[in-house]
């Protein structure tokens, strides 16, 4: 027999060497941006250091025949740093001169105090001596850094962060994709489980009519009759899957009863199983009656199953402005906190058998079907659980 192969996502060898790469490329771009981010910065202080010795030569006034010559090499100097902002200082922290500073902070000395003590953060500021022939001073330099060694800096955090979107979206595309092909996976297997059932359907229903020319008591052909009919029930279900989902006004109340009232003969005899409606009038919702039976007959098949054999059933619709509701109560073995939000995950089963399948058609049925809501409204281990729907009510 042929095995059916199910792609399982990501291996965990294709993860580490992702992550590893991921990681790689991080590392290599934190220590490259780093190695350029100092070069640059001992290059701008080098910078500062020739843009700091300009100025206080231009304070001295030397008295010799080149003073010309070296007053327009200070002036090159000075105007080669059109992109390091610094500010000049006193001893007294009077601003002296400034280059590179916006003329909005430049213009407010509160704004200039600020932007100096930001720099003195950042780099130590530099000294400058100056001599004009009849005294000594010295000034202070404070400068920052340019916008590109803060880019830099950044920049390894910004790889990560790109790395980290790209990851994201690739995963995000890639599942999007396995739960469509694994949609059409099951919505084909679903019609041809409807397709292959139509047929031994269709011959039941030829020998039920033969079996009432015999002599056979009529209940048991009723019965059969039943069964047979919720076999062509269970073929459409499996029809209507991966198909165009139709609503119409539909009592909830008659479709909830008359599944209790199916499953009263097919229970165990120790299981009491009720149904009670809240209102004399018929509760209405927008809803599908192939599916929403297909609910109730999923949470009574699991009520069944929690009591083991013996316990009590208690099926309840009520109704408020808005919604109206359909308690599936047992008294059985309960279900744990922890495994309360589990329940409708498909795949997950306490059963030593099933594919944990019902619960979550359910609430795919109810929740994206129906636009309600379907939960466990309470549960006790060996007390039982209670769960809810929810529909809107027209």
């Amino acid at each position: 027999m042929a095995k059916l192969k199910i792609n399982k996502g990501f291996s965990y060898r294709t993860k580490i060497i992702f992550i590893s790469v991921s990681s790689a490329i991080c590392i290599l771009s934190l220590i490259i941006s780093d190695i350029i981010a100092k070069e640059l910065s001992k290059k701008e202080i080098n910078q500062v250091n020739l843009w700091s010795i300009a100025m206080s030569k231009l304070g001295d006034r030397p008295h010799r025949n080149y003073a010309y010559e070296l007053e327009e090499m200070v002036n090159i100097i000075i105007n080669e740093n059109n992109s390091i902002p610094a500010i000049v200082t006193d001893d007294n922290m009077v601003v002296q001169d400034y280059i590179n500073i916006p003329d909005k902070i430049a213009n407010n000395p509160k704004l200039m105090t600020k932007m100096i003590y930001k720099m003195a953060d950042k780099n130590a500021p530099l000294v400058i001596d100056q001599n004009n022939g009849f005294s000594f001073s010295k000034l202070y330099v404070f400068y920052g850094n340019t916008n590109i060694i803060t880019l830099l800096r950044f920049f390894p955090v910004i790889s990560l962060l790109i790395i980290l979107i790209f990851f994201s979206l690739s995963y995000i595309t890639y599942n999007s994709s396995r739960r469509d092909e694994q949609n059409k996976v099951w919505i084909g297997m679903a019609k041809e489980t409807a397709h292959q059932l139509g047929t031994p359907t269709t011959s039941l229903l030829g020998w039920l009519e033969y079996l009432k020319t015999q002599d056979i008591d009529p209940i048991v052909i009723e019965e059969m009759n039943k069964d047979v009919e919720r076999l062509l029930t269970v073929v459409d279900r499996f029809s209507k899957i991966g198909s165009k989902t139709v609503l119409g006004p539909l009592n909830i109340t008659e479709v909830t009863s008359n599944t209790v009232k199916y499953y009263l003969h097919r229970i165990p005899k120790k299981v009491k199983l009720t149904f009670e409606s809240k209102y004399d009038l018929p509760l209405i919702s927008n809803a599908n009656d192939v599916l929403f039976g297909w609910v109730i007959e999923n949470l009574l098949r699991n009520a069944v199953d929690a009591v083991q054999g013996e316990g009590s059933i208690n099926v309840t619709a009520y109704c408020d402005k808005k919604w109206v509701y359909v308690d599936v109560a047992d008294t059985g073995k309960g279900i744990s906190q922890s495994n309360v939000d589990k329940i409708f995950k498909p795949g997950f089963t306490t059963k030593s058998r099933g594919w944990g399948l019902g619960l979550s058609l359910s609430y795919r049925i109810i929740a994206e079907y129906h636009k309600g809501h379907i939960f466990v409204a309470n549960s006790m281990i060996d007390k039982g659980t209670t769960i809810r729907v929810m529909v809107h009510r027209i």
